[in-house]
């Protein structure tokens, strides 16, 4: 059983620059708050424009050292901290819990999926080739090399506080590029107890810099605006995208965006029906629902929508509500007060555009930022639930007729990160795979993230990908070297 207190006294609290530890150069401070107690946690040193340049000035400094270096001694490091990160499973777990909200189960279940990506580009980095060729018609070869980036900021966000700042670092660090990290505000402390963690592993000062903020852009525009910065990856909303992706057009900088979603689940007729209510309520409710994969718009086949709707209800009305940190919680609470709000605000508008609530519907009495899990029929495609990402415990469920009116509806968004299909029929794959405008479709399975895909959406849900060689190829640039072939050819 991990001692909270102790672990909390563990943490750093101030900012890393150039292998120190230190408080914000103008002193300001700001607290992170318990979610399920409302209680102050942590009183974190909060960076300023001069510490986030100050990192950039560390990272740039030590850029070539690190892009020289072995990658077998990168791979060890990643390695390193790969082992560490699984022996803290209890310790990680604890802390996204205490500060995020999420069950001590999914927790657990995130240090797992966090660590993999450590472990998977540990790997990547020793088998990182280039390639060699002959001009076709000139009497010379040409070889292409993958060569690091350059510094790169690194913004993560709040509702998974250790495998989305994972599936950034360890690509970053396997390919030879300097980082610096700006953790989402709300749930710092994850982030800073990985970077202690790296640095244990053997990450050498300069090359992991982290800078958190009350402010973000008070770390990201100053750093943006410096052309010794090569790449920006973030995840977040897709406003807040769209904004950093004018600061970077003005340095022409890589962009990596993984943006919001508004994810359909379509349950055709010949679907099993059990699976598919499993398989849906583990895309709507992971995470309390806050994850930009959720299942956000169920779509149910008429035929089937009755027995669906049910057994979903039913299933979802068994879900415990609590305290994440006690054992036998499914729902911890949403990560702040204004999420609850928002919640109760879609659930009106769902009502007012003909839905009926079938199940929860209303904040629980605090302390703590508490929603029940929800579900609402009936409800037109002009409410806000079927438009907008709930990013909550809101399962909204709308049926169609026809497997051309599924596509259509499913299509109907400006967003385009995941999907999920439930069918008995093969075929029906390919023709989702064709007809479906998302960057990754789940088929009879309600649960798609790992290391080993290339994680990321189209259209307002962002671009570039995250995991696999892909996400390695992210934060290199190719280098065409050309070479007079000593031979003469005919």
């Amino acid at each position: 059983m991990v001692d909270i207190k102790d672990l909390l006294g563990t943490v750093e609290k101030r900012l890393y620059i150039g292998g120190e530890w230190r408080d914000g150069s103008a002193g300001e401070t700001y607290d992170v708050v318990n979610p399920a107690t409302e209680e102050v946690l942590a009183t974190m040193a909060s960076g300023t424009r001069e510490d986030a340049l100050a990192a950039l000035d560390a990272a740039h400094a030590v850029r070539g050292e690190w892009e020289r270096t072995n990658p077998r001694t990168r791979a060890e490091i990643l390695r390193r901290g790969y082992d560490l990160v699984i022996e803290r499973t209890e310790e990680f777990a604890a802390l996204m819990t205490l500060e995020m909200g999420k069950s001590l189960a999914e927790a657990r279940g995130e240090v797992a999926y966090g660590a993999d990506y450590l472990l998977w580009f540990s790997e990547e980095a020793n088998h990182f080739f280039g390639s060699t060729n002959y001009y076709p018609a000139k009497g010379a070869r040409m070889l292409t090399v993958h060569k690091p980036v350059g510094p790169c900021l690194l913004i993560t966000p709040w509702n998974f506080p250790l495998s989305m700042a994972t599936r950034k670092i360890a690509p970053a660090l396997a390919a030879g590029n300097t980082v610096i990290i700006k953790p989402a505000k709300l749930t710092p402390l994850t982030m800073q107890y990985f970077v202690q963690t790296m640095i244990e592993a053997g990450v050498p000062a300069g090359v992991i810099n982290i800078v958190s903020a009350q402010s973000a852009s008070d770390v990201s525009e100053p750093v943006m605006a410096d052309r010794r910065l090569r790449k920006m990856s973030f995840t977040g909303s897709t406003p807040v995208g769209s904004t950093l992706m004018e600061l970077a057009a003005q340095n022409l900088l890589r962009v990596s965006l993984e943006l919001g979603g508004n994810a359909p689940a379509i349950v055709f007729p010949d679907a099993d029906i059990d699976a598919a209510v499993e398989g849906v309520k583990a895309a709507k409710m992971r995470n309390i629902g806050e994850a930009c994969t959720a299942a956000n718009r169920i779509l149910v086949h008429e035929e089937v929508a009755e027995e669906f709707t049910e057994k979903f209800v039913a299933a979802i009305s068994a879900l415990t509500v609590g305290n994440g940190m006690d054992e036998g919680v499914d729902v911890g609470p949403l990560v702040e007060a204004a999420a609850v709000e928002r919640m109760a605000d879609l659930v009106s508008d769902a009502v007012a555009h003909g839905g009926t609530i079938r199940c929860g519907g209303k904040a629980v009495d605090g302390p703590g930022f508490f929603f029940e899990p929800t579900v609402i029929t009936g409800a037109s495609t002009d409410a806000r639930v079927f438009r907008e990402e709930i990013f909550g415990p809101i399962a909204p469920i709308f049926t169609f007729s026809t497997e051309a009116e599924a596509w259509e509806m499913a299509n109907d968004t400006e967003y385009g990160l995941a999907s999920y299909v439930f069918s008995e029929n093969p075929d029906l794959l390919f023709r989702a795979s064709d007809n479906l405008e998302f960057g990754i479709v789940g088929f009879n399975s309600g649960v798609v993230s790992d290391a080993s895909i290339p994680f990321g959406g189209v259209k307002a849900s962002g671009m570039g990908r995250e995991g696999s060689r892909e996400g390695m190829l992210e934060y290199t640039e190719v280098q065409h070297i050309g070479v007079r072939d000593p031979y003469e050819r005919t």
